[in-house]
């Protein structure tokens, strides 16, 4: 006869978890001992403070290793991992770091579950080992009883019609078995996790910093990708088209006889391939300029106010490098913001002050122009961005007719 599947995975789960409940008794009560013994011994002897002072210890020392083996116990027998909780020990041991570091492990939370919560789990645990005993007693209760010897069972008043009883009961209690026991290690699992493991907090504050370190693990490797991009473009597109470039120019110089035709179509390869070329060096510094790579933020500024059309008054002062993914957010800034006010401001002339103060690094970019910026447009949006992507802050004042000041903050810890 073929057991259905469905029946077949709740006898499983039903044994799995009435085995995990098993093997949490002795543990759940490993401590019960301790406190008994003291309890005892101090309306014995009335020495309470060496009592409670060696209790204390037991309990101490007894519930890492206790907390080890229910970890182990829901891990391997019902598939659930509890985190461990180890806070970085303090380098220095002082009494405020010390205190620091308890509060972090939190170790009254294991000691309350191994010495509370554990005796009350293991008396629901039992209560429910006590039902699956029932059932099983219930549903062979033919067996058990002709078992029994005959003048035991002639003497039992009644037992033809208790039997059946007995094996309904058994019956119904087999059939609320696996809801049970899975209720009650659902309800462990769910201590477990709140007690033996890091609480709420600490793990949305342990997600905050994986998801800060991704975080920038992606920007890096996005930057990174930009500067291949760059390298690859100067040194095999741009050197090709330069090449083409000197090609058609000395093709010109040298073919004095070629037809009038020819030379103009060569004339104006010529001189879109230079177009080209300048089209690309812009790209080239768009995506990532190398200077800022080489020499900093100080040197590609420089470069930047250099190639600017209008008159760009520049103030520089840092402490030290910065690290790559501020450089390049700042110097994208500035260098949109310049453009900005080239483009559209009709500016006559601008200021840029890039300071670092302590841990922060402080961007701000005024132009005399029209004014009238839309905080909200893709160009300045795309900017904040950046910015967000390094938990800085992004600001534009920009009232119509002008000044516009654009100012941002990047932290800059390294």
């Amino acid at each position: 006869m073929t057991i259905p599947a469905g029946l077949r995975r709740t006898v499983l789960r039903a044994r799995r978890d009435t085995g995990f409940l098993a093997a949490g008794v002795l543990p759940h009560l490993a401590l019960v001992p301790v406190w008994a013994w003291a309890a005892t011994t101090t309306d014995r002897t009335g020495n309470w403070l060496l009592t409670v002072s060696m209790s204390a210890a037991l309990v101490l020392l007894g519930a890492p290793v206790l907390t080890a083996v229910q970890r182990a116990r829901y891990r391997v027998l019902i598939g659930v991992d509890v985190p461990r909780l180890t806070p970085t020990a303090p380098e220095q041991r002082t009494w405020a770091s010390t205190a620091r570091w308890l509060a972090a492990t939190q170790p009254w939370r294991k000691i309350g579950y191994h010495l509370l919560l554990g005796p009350l789990l293991a008396l629901l645990e039992l209560l429910v080992l006590a039902v699956a005993a029932g059932c099983l007693a219930g549903v062979i209760a033919y067996a058990w009883s002709w078992a029994l010897p005959t003048g035991i069972r002639q003497d039992w008043f009644g037992y033809l019609t208790q039997l059946p009883a007995y094996t309904a009961a058994g019956l119904l209690l087999l059939c609320a078995l696996p809801w049970t026991a899975r209720a009650v290690a659902r309800a462990e699992a769910r201590l477990a996790l709140g007690l033996l493991g890091p609480s709420r907090a600490r793990r949305l504050q342990e997600r905050v910093d994986q998801l800060a370190v991704s975080r920038t693990d992606l920007i890096e490797a996005v930057d990174a990708e930009r500067r291949r991009i760059e390298r690859d473009l100067h040194d095999g597109t741009q050197q090709r088209l330069v090449s083409l470039a000197v090609n058609l120019g000395l093709a010109i110089a040298t073919r004095p006889d070629l037809p009038s035709d020819a030379r103009e179509v060569i004339a104006r390869a010529h001189l879109e391939a230079k177009e080209a070329i300048a089209e690309l060096n812009d790209l080239v510094r768009g995506l990532h300029p190398a200077v800022l790579e080489d020499r900093g933020l100080d040197a590609a500024l420089s470069g930047l106010a250099a190639r600017t059309p209008l008159p760009v008054r520049l103030r520089v002062n840092l402490e030290e490098r910065l690290a790559p993914n501020v450089e390049s957010v700042a110097y994208f800034v500035i260098s949109e913001a310049l453009t900005n006010a080239t483009k559209h401001a009709n500016a006559m002339r601008a200021e840029v002050i890039v300071r670092q103060v302590g841990d922060v690094l402080r961007v701000r970019v005024t132009d005399d122009g029209l004014g009238g910026a839309d905080a909200a447009g893709t160009g300045l949006t795309g900017l904040a961005k950046r910015v967000g992507s390094l938990d800085g802050t992004f600001h534009v004042s920009s009232p119509v007719g002008g000044p516009t000041t654009i100012t941002a903050e990047l932290p800059c810890a390294r």
